[in-house]
Protein backbone atom coordinates (compact mmCIF):
# COMPACT_ATOMS: atom_id res chain seq x y z
CA UNK A 1 0.00 0.00 0.00
CA UNK A 2 1.15 3.36 -0.94
CA UNK A 3 1.48 5.56 2.13
CA UNK A 4 -0.48 8.85 1.95
CA UNK A 5 -0.22 11.56 4.10
CA UNK A 6 -3.68 11.99 4.44
CA UNK A 7 -4.45 8.68 6.11
CA UNK A 8 -3.70 10.49 9.38
CA UNK A 9 -6.26 13.80 8.78
CA UNK A 10 -9.20 11.18 8.38
CA UNK A 11 -8.13 9.12 11.41
CA UNK A 12 -7.87 12.25 13.38
CA UNK A 13 -11.29 13.74 12.34
CA UNK A 14 -12.96 10.13 13.38
CA UNK A 15 -11.35 10.20 16.50
CA UNK A 16 -11.64 14.15 17.57
CA UNK A 17 -14.64 15.18 15.78
CA UNK A 18 -17.41 12.90 16.57
CA UNK A 19 -20.37 16.00 16.18
CA UNK A 20 -19.66 16.20 12.09
CA UNK A 21 -19.32 14.23 9.24
CA UNK A 22 -15.93 14.44 7.19
CA UNK A 23 -16.50 14.79 3.32
CA UNK A 24 -13.31 14.26 1.09
CA UNK A 25 -13.09 16.18 -1.84
CA UNK A 26 -10.74 15.47 -4.26
CA UNK A 27 -10.59 14.87 -8.39
CA UNK A 28 -11.29 11.23 -9.64
CA UNK A 29 -8.87 8.20 -9.20
CA UNK A 30 -6.35 10.21 -6.68
CA UNK A 31 -7.27 7.23 -4.22
CA UNK A 32 -9.89 8.55 -2.03
CA UNK A 33 -12.07 5.71 -2.28
CA UNK A 34 -9.16 3.46 -1.33
CA UNK A 35 -7.56 5.13 1.78
CA UNK A 36 -11.87 5.67 3.59
CA UNK A 37 -11.97 1.80 2.81
CA UNK A 38 -8.71 1.20 4.65
CA UNK A 39 -9.49 3.35 7.71
CA UNK A 40 -12.78 2.59 7.74
CA UNK A 41 -12.39 -1.07 8.00
CA UNK A 42 -9.54 -0.43 10.08
CA UNK A 43 -11.19 1.63 12.98
CA UNK A 44 -14.65 -0.09 12.69
CA UNK A 45 -16.18 -3.37 13.59
CA UNK A 46 -18.75 -2.79 10.95
CA UNK A 47 -18.28 -1.26 7.78
CA UNK A 48 -20.86 -0.46 5.04
CA UNK A 49 -19.70 1.31 1.49
CA UNK A 50 -22.68 2.74 -0.86
CA UNK A 51 -21.33 3.80 -4.17
CA UNK A 52 -24.10 6.57 -5.04
CA UNK A 53 -22.46 7.47 -8.63
CA UNK A 54 -23.40 3.32 -9.48
CA UNK A 55 -26.63 3.27 -7.95
CA UNK A 56 -27.87 6.48 -9.86
CA UNK A 57 -26.70 4.49 -13.27
CA UNK A 58 -27.96 1.37 -11.84
CA UNK A 59 -30.67 0.77 -9.60
CA UNK A 60 -31.60 4.19 -8.28
CA UNK A 61 -32.40 3.14 -4.49
CA UNK A 62 -31.39 6.06 -2.98
CA UNK A 63 -32.80 8.56 -5.64
CA UNK A 64 -36.14 9.34 -4.00
CA UNK A 65 -35.15 9.12 -0.63
CA UNK A 66 -36.89 12.39 1.77
CA UNK A 67 -36.28 11.17 4.67
CA UNK A 68 -33.77 9.80 7.18
CA UNK A 69 -36.50 6.92 7.32
CA UNK A 70 -36.48 6.27 4.30
CA UNK A 71 -32.86 6.06 4.10
CA UNK A 72 -32.70 4.00 7.00
CA UNK A 73 -35.20 1.70 5.18
CA UNK A 74 -32.97 1.09 1.55
CA UNK A 75 -29.66 1.01 3.91
CA UNK A 76 -30.99 -1.74 5.89
CA UNK A 77 -31.82 -3.64 2.88
CA UNK A 78 -28.76 -3.67 1.71
CA UNK A 79 -26.38 -4.21 4.46
CA UNK A 80 -28.83 -4.52 7.26
CA UNK A 81 -26.71 -7.50 8.91
CA UNK A 82 -23.29 -5.02 9.09
CA UNK A 83 -25.39 -2.12 11.12
CA UNK A 84 -24.40 -2.02 14.41
CA UNK A 85 -24.36 1.36 16.51
CA UNK A 86 -22.58 4.72 15.96
CA UNK A 87 -19.03 3.40 17.87
CA UNK A 88 -18.81 0.31 15.73
CA UNK A 89 -20.16 0.83 12.43
CA UNK A 90 -19.32 3.62 9.56
CA UNK A 91 -21.21 3.95 6.53
CA UNK A 92 -19.12 5.19 3.69
CA UNK A 93 -20.92 7.42 0.83
CA UNK A 94 -18.63 7.16 -1.89
CA UNK A 95 -19.74 9.35 -4.77
CA UNK A 96 -22.38 11.49 -2.72
CA UNK A 97 -22.12 14.54 -5.32
CA UNK A 98 -24.38 11.86 -7.23
CA UNK A 99 -27.17 12.95 -5.39
CA UNK A 100 -27.32 16.34 -4.07
CA UNK A 101 -30.68 15.78 -1.69
CA UNK A 102 -28.53 13.63 -0.05
CA UNK A 103 -26.13 16.63 1.13
CA UNK A 104 -28.37 18.09 3.04
CA UNK A 105 -29.66 14.85 4.53
CA UNK A 106 -26.08 14.32 5.75
CA UNK A 107 -27.22 17.18 8.94
CA UNK A 108 -30.25 15.27 9.91
CA UNK A 109 -28.40 12.11 9.95
CA UNK A 110 -26.02 13.28 11.64
CA UNK A 111 -28.26 14.74 14.74
CA UNK A 112 -29.86 10.99 14.73
CA UNK A 113 -26.53 9.54 15.53
CA UNK A 114 -27.52 6.26 14.11
CA UNK A 115 -24.17 5.31 12.39
CA UNK A 116 -20.61 7.26 11.99
CA UNK A 117 -21.06 8.85 8.46
CA UNK A 118 -17.96 9.82 5.88
CA UNK A 119 -18.76 11.06 2.04
CA UNK A 120 -16.41 11.36 -0.78
CA UNK A 121 -17.29 13.05 -4.00
CA UNK A 122 -15.26 14.76 -6.90
CA UNK A 123 -17.47 17.44 -8.01
CA UNK A 124 -18.54 18.24 -4.08
CA UNK A 125 -18.11 22.32 -5.22
CA UNK A 126 -20.42 21.66 -7.93
CA UNK A 127 -22.90 19.36 -5.72
CA UNK A 128 -22.75 21.69 -2.78
CA UNK A 129 -24.04 24.20 -5.50
CA UNK A 130 -26.58 22.82 -6.12
CA UNK A 131 -27.91 21.74 -3.03
CA UNK A 132 -30.98 23.46 -1.49
CA UNK A 133 -29.64 23.38 2.31
CA UNK A 134 -26.10 23.24 2.96
CA UNK A 135 -25.60 21.50 6.25
CA UNK A 136 -23.43 23.83 7.70
CA UNK A 137 -22.12 22.92 11.05
CA UNK A 138 -22.61 18.89 10.38
CA UNK A 139 -19.90 18.17 7.63
CA UNK A 140 -16.69 19.19 7.43
CA UNK A 141 -15.26 19.06 3.75
CA UNK A 142 -10.78 18.20 3.11
CA UNK A 143 -9.05 18.13 0.24
CA UNK A 144 -6.79 15.32 -1.10
CA UNK A 145 -4.98 15.69 -3.62
CA UNK A 146 -2.72 13.08 -5.85
CA UNK A 147 0.71 12.13 -4.20
CA UNK A 148 2.93 14.76 -3.34
CA UNK A 149 7.30 14.49 -4.42
CA UNK A 150 7.41 13.30 -0.97
CA UNK A 151 4.95 10.61 -1.06
CA UNK A 152 6.23 9.33 -4.59
CA UNK A 153 10.19 9.20 -2.80
CA UNK A 154 8.75 6.66 -0.06
CA UNK A 155 7.07 4.75 -2.84
CA UNK A 156 10.25 4.30 -4.33
CA UNK A 157 11.77 3.30 -1.52
CA UNK A 158 13.61 6.02 -0.08
CA UNK A 159 13.40 6.33 4.09
CA UNK A 160 11.88 8.83 6.21
CA UNK A 161 15.47 9.14 7.71
CA UNK A 162 16.43 10.49 4.14
CA UNK A 163 13.73 12.87 3.98
CA UNK A 164 13.70 14.29 7.63
CA UNK A 165 17.77 14.97 6.83
CA UNK A 166 17.28 16.75 3.97
CA UNK A 167 14.91 19.17 5.36
CA UNK A 168 17.05 20.01 7.94
CA UNK A 169 19.48 20.75 5.74
CA UNK A 170 16.99 23.18 3.38
CA UNK A 171 16.53 24.75 6.27
CA UNK A 172 20.05 25.61 8.00
CA UNK A 173 20.59 26.55 4.05
CA UNK A 174 23.32 23.73 3.62
CA UNK A 175 24.08 21.62 0.18
CA UNK A 176 23.65 18.01 -0.20
CA UNK A 177 26.40 15.92 -0.99
CA UNK A 178 26.58 15.15 -4.67
CA UNK A 179 25.06 11.42 -4.47
CA UNK A 180 22.41 12.25 -2.94
CA UNK A 181 21.45 15.59 -4.35
CA UNK A 182 21.91 13.37 -8.09
CA UNK A 183 19.83 10.60 -6.39
CA UNK A 184 17.18 13.19 -5.69
CA UNK A 185 17.66 14.91 -8.91
CA UNK A 186 17.18 11.47 -10.81
CA UNK A 187 14.18 10.77 -8.47
CA UNK A 188 11.97 14.33 -9.03
CA UNK A 189 12.97 13.44 -13.00
CA UNK A 190 10.49 10.33 -12.47
CA UNK A 191 8.18 12.05 -10.60
CA UNK A 192 8.01 14.35 -13.57
CA UNK A 193 7.34 11.49 -15.96
CA UNK A 194 4.25 8.83 -13.62
CA UNK A 195 3.16 12.12 -11.92
CA UNK A 196 1.01 11.22 -8.37
CA UNK A 197 -2.31 9.32 -9.55
CA UNK A 198 -1.90 6.10 -7.25
CA UNK A 199 -2.57 3.42 -10.11
CA UNK A 200 0.59 4.74 -12.07
CA UNK A 201 2.36 4.65 -9.51
CA UNK A 202 1.54 1.13 -8.35
CA UNK A 203 2.01 0.04 -12.25
CA UNK A 204 5.61 1.85 -12.10
CA UNK A 205 7.11 -0.19 -9.24
CA UNK A 206 5.62 -2.92 -10.97
CA UNK A 207 7.78 -3.73 -14.09
CA UNK A 208 9.65 0.26 -14.52
CA UNK A 209 7.78 0.15 -17.96
CA UNK A 210 6.61 3.96 -18.95
CA UNK A 211 4.91 3.00 -21.50
CA UNK A 212 2.16 0.62 -19.16
CA UNK A 213 2.33 4.20 -17.12
CA UNK A 214 1.29 5.91 -20.18
CA UNK A 215 -1.31 4.07 -20.65
CA UNK A 216 -2.75 4.70 -17.22
CA UNK A 217 -2.20 8.61 -18.13
CA UNK A 218 -4.30 8.06 -21.29
CA UNK A 219 -7.64 6.05 -19.46
CA UNK A 220 -7.46 9.06 -16.67
CA UNK A 221 -6.89 11.86 -19.26
CA UNK A 222 -10.10 10.41 -21.11
CA UNK A 223 -12.03 9.74 -18.10
CA UNK A 224 -11.67 13.67 -16.99
CA UNK A 225 -12.69 14.83 -20.54
CA UNK A 226 -16.05 12.64 -20.25
CA UNK A 227 -16.81 13.96 -16.56
CA UNK A 228 -17.40 17.09 -18.15
CA UNK A 229 -20.31 15.55 -20.14
CA UNK A 230 -22.04 15.02 -16.73
CA UNK A 231 -22.13 18.80 -15.93
CA UNK A 232 -24.36 20.48 -18.39
CA UNK A 233 -25.27 18.89 -21.64
CA UNK A 234 -25.14 22.73 -22.95
CA UNK A 235 -21.49 23.47 -21.77
CA UNK A 236 -19.99 19.96 -22.01
CA UNK A 237 -18.15 20.31 -25.37
CA UNK A 238 -16.65 23.86 -24.11
CA UNK A 239 -15.47 22.43 -20.74
CA UNK A 240 -13.76 19.48 -22.77
CA UNK A 241 -12.27 22.46 -25.19
CA UNK A 242 -11.00 24.35 -21.99
CA UNK A 243 -9.57 21.44 -20.69
CA UNK A 244 -7.86 20.14 -24.18
CA UNK A 245 -6.52 23.90 -24.07
CA UNK A 246 -4.10 23.74 -21.21
CA UNK A 247 -1.30 22.64 -21.95
CA UNK A 248 -0.78 24.79 -24.84
CA UNK A 249 -1.81 27.41 -23.25
CA UNK A 250 1.03 26.47 -20.83
CA UNK A 251 3.56 26.81 -23.91
CA UNK A 252 2.59 30.03 -25.11
CA UNK A 253 4.98 33.10 -23.39
CA UNK A 254 2.14 34.44 -20.81
CA UNK A 255 -0.01 30.80 -20.45
CA UNK A 256 -3.00 32.79 -19.65
CA UNK A 257 -6.29 31.56 -20.79
CA UNK A 258 -7.31 33.46 -24.10
CA UNK A 259 -11.01 33.78 -24.27
CA UNK A 260 -11.10 33.94 -28.19
CA UNK A 261 -9.40 30.21 -28.27
CA UNK A 262 -12.21 28.51 -26.99
CA UNK A 263 -14.87 28.95 -28.98
CA UNK A 264 -14.95 30.31 -32.88
CA UNK A 265 -18.07 31.98 -32.99
CA UNK A 266 -18.84 35.63 -34.45
CA UNK A 267 -19.89 36.82 -30.55
CA UNK A 268 -17.55 39.01 -28.22
CA UNK A 269 -17.58 36.57 -25.79
CA UNK A 270 -15.72 38.14 -22.19
CA UNK A 271 -13.88 35.90 -19.55
CA UNK A 272 -16.64 36.25 -17.19
CA UNK A 273 -19.02 34.16 -19.59
CA UNK A 274 -16.92 30.86 -18.83
CA UNK A 275 -16.67 31.55 -15.36
CA UNK A 276 -19.34 28.18 -14.68
CA UNK A 277 -16.94 26.33 -16.86
CA UNK A 278 -13.49 27.39 -15.02
CA UNK A 279 -15.24 26.67 -12.05
CA UNK A 280 -16.22 23.05 -12.81
CA UNK A 281 -12.54 22.29 -14.11
CA UNK A 282 -11.07 23.46 -10.47
CA UNK A 283 -13.86 22.49 -8.17
CA UNK A 284 -13.90 18.74 -9.61
CA UNK A 285 -10.30 19.20 -8.77
CA UNK A 286 -8.82 18.19 -12.69
CA UNK A 287 -7.25 21.83 -13.09
CA UNK A 288 -5.62 23.86 -10.82
CA UNK A 289 -6.49 27.56 -10.93
CA UNK A 290 -3.85 30.58 -10.44
CA UNK A 291 -5.24 33.27 -9.91
CA UNK A 292 -3.31 36.94 -11.62
CA UNK A 293 -2.23 39.61 -8.52
CA UNK A 294 -2.41 43.21 -9.15
CA UNK A 295 -0.87 44.04 -5.95
CA UNK A 296 1.40 41.82 -4.62
CA UNK A 297 1.30 43.04 -0.97
CA UNK A 298 -0.08 40.89 1.80
CA UNK A 299 -2.40 39.01 2.33
CA UNK A 300 -2.64 38.30 -1.44
CA UNK A 301 -6.63 37.55 -1.86
CA UNK A 302 -7.22 41.44 -1.39
CA UNK A 303 -6.47 41.75 -4.57
CA UNK A 304 -6.81 38.65 -6.92
CA UNK A 305 -8.23 39.29 -10.01
CA UNK A 306 -10.47 36.75 -11.33
CA UNK A 307 -10.42 38.05 -15.02
CA UNK A 308 -6.56 37.03 -15.59
CA UNK A 309 -6.77 33.37 -15.16
CA UNK A 310 -3.83 30.27 -15.60
CA UNK A 311 -4.79 26.55 -15.78
CA UNK A 312 -2.81 23.49 -14.95
CA UNK A 313 -3.60 19.93 -14.88
CA UNK A 314 -3.98 18.43 -11.67
CA UNK A 315 -1.56 16.25 -12.06
CA UNK A 316 2.36 16.15 -13.96
CA UNK A 317 1.95 13.13 -15.15
CA UNK A 318 -1.25 13.37 -17.47
CA UNK A 319 0.94 16.82 -18.51
CA UNK A 320 4.05 14.89 -20.07
CA UNK A 321 2.37 12.15 -20.43
CA UNK A 322 0.14 14.06 -23.39
CA UNK A 323 3.34 16.29 -24.00
CA UNK A 324 5.84 13.61 -24.93
CA UNK A 325 4.05 10.53 -25.26
CA UNK A 326 6.40 7.49 -24.65
CA UNK A 327 9.71 9.45 -25.25
CA UNK A 328 11.38 9.94 -21.96
CA UNK A 329 14.71 11.00 -22.87
CA UNK A 330 13.03 14.88 -23.45
CA UNK A 331 12.50 14.42 -19.27
CA UNK A 332 15.64 11.87 -18.43
CA UNK A 333 18.16 13.43 -20.29
CA UNK A 334 17.20 17.19 -20.53
CA UNK A 335 17.12 17.45 -24.15
CA UNK A 336 18.17 20.63 -25.51
CA UNK A 337 15.54 20.93 -27.98
CA UNK A 338 13.01 20.55 -25.27
CA UNK A 339 11.42 23.40 -23.27
CA UNK A 340 10.38 22.02 -20.10
CA UNK A 341 9.25 25.19 -18.46
CA UNK A 342 5.74 24.43 -18.38
CA UNK A 343 6.44 21.18 -16.95
CA UNK A 344 8.19 22.54 -14.11
CA UNK A 345 5.58 25.43 -13.23
CA UNK A 346 3.17 22.28 -13.48
CA UNK A 347 4.66 20.54 -10.52
CA UNK A 348 5.63 23.34 -8.89
CA UNK A 349 1.88 24.21 -8.38
CA UNK A 350 0.78 20.56 -8.06
CA UNK A 351 3.23 20.72 -4.88
CA UNK A 352 1.80 24.27 -3.72
CA UNK A 353 -1.60 23.35 -3.84
CA UNK A 354 -1.18 19.90 -2.29
CA UNK A 355 0.42 21.47 0.91
CA UNK A 356 -2.50 23.40 1.21
CA UNK A 357 -1.16 27.04 -0.61
CA UNK A 358 -3.68 29.43 -2.58
CA UNK A 359 -2.09 29.50 -6.45
CA UNK A 360 -1.22 33.53 -7.29
CA UNK A 361 1.06 34.93 -10.03
CA UNK A 362 2.34 38.77 -10.37
CA UNK A 363 1.97 40.16 -13.60
CA UNK A 364 3.06 43.75 -14.43
CA UNK A 365 3.81 45.52 -18.15
CA UNK A 366 6.66 46.77 -16.57
CA UNK A 367 7.91 44.64 -14.29
CA UNK A 368 7.60 41.42 -15.42
CA UNK A 369 5.57 38.30 -14.82
CA UNK A 370 6.35 36.25 -11.39
CA UNK A 371 5.07 32.55 -11.84
CA UNK A 372 4.01 32.35 -8.46
CA UNK A 373 3.47 34.40 -5.19
CA UNK A 374 2.50 32.89 -1.54
CA UNK A 375 1.73 33.93 1.78
CA UNK A 376 4.18 34.28 4.33
CA UNK A 377 2.04 34.04 7.43
CA UNK A 378 5.39 34.15 9.48
CA UNK A 379 6.52 37.57 8.62
CA UNK A 380 3.61 39.12 7.11
CA UNK A 381 4.87 39.53 3.83
CA UNK A 382 4.52 37.47 0.37
CA UNK A 383 7.22 35.46 -1.01
CA UNK A 384 8.22 35.09 -5.05
CA UNK A 385 8.89 31.78 -6.23
CA UNK A 386 10.17 31.80 -10.19
CA UNK A 387 10.69 28.87 -11.78
CA UNK A 388 13.36 27.65 -14.25
CA UNK A 389 14.17 25.19 -16.39
CA UNK A 390 17.40 25.67 -18.64
CA UNK A 391 21.02 27.01 -18.02
CA UNK A 392 19.60 30.03 -17.69
CA UNK A 393 18.41 30.17 -14.49
CA UNK A 394 20.81 32.76 -13.36
CA UNK A 395 18.64 35.41 -15.26
CA UNK A 396 15.19 36.36 -13.09
CA UNK A 397 14.87 40.18 -14.04
CA UNK A 398 10.79 40.28 -13.31
CA UNK A 399 12.26 38.44 -9.67
CA UNK A 400 14.87 41.12 -9.31
CA UNK A 401 12.26 44.04 -10.23
CA UNK A 402 9.88 42.42 -7.06
CA UNK A 403 12.35 42.27 -5.09
CA UNK A 404 13.67 45.48 -5.29
CA UNK A 405 10.12 47.19 -5.61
Amino acid sequence: MLYRKFVHRIEDFLLNEPHKILLVNGARQIGKSFLIRYVGKKMFRNYVEINLKEDSEGMRIFADVKTTNDFYMQLGALAGNKLGRRDNTIVFLDEIQSYPHLMTMLKFLNQESRYTYIASGSQLGVALAQTASVPIGSIAIEEMYPLDFEEFLLAMGCSEETIKGIRIKFIAGEALNESLHNYMLQHFKLYLLVGGMPEAINKFLENRNIAHVRNIHRDIHALYRVDASQYDKDKKLVIRKIYDLIPSNMENKKKRIVVKRIETTTGHKQFSDYADEFEYLTNSGIALSVQAISNPKFPLLESQSKNLLKLYLNDVGLLTYLLYGNNINAVLKDENSVNLGSVYESVVAQELHAHGFPLHYYDNKQKGEVDFLVDDYTNLTVLPLEIKSGKDYTVHSALDNFINT
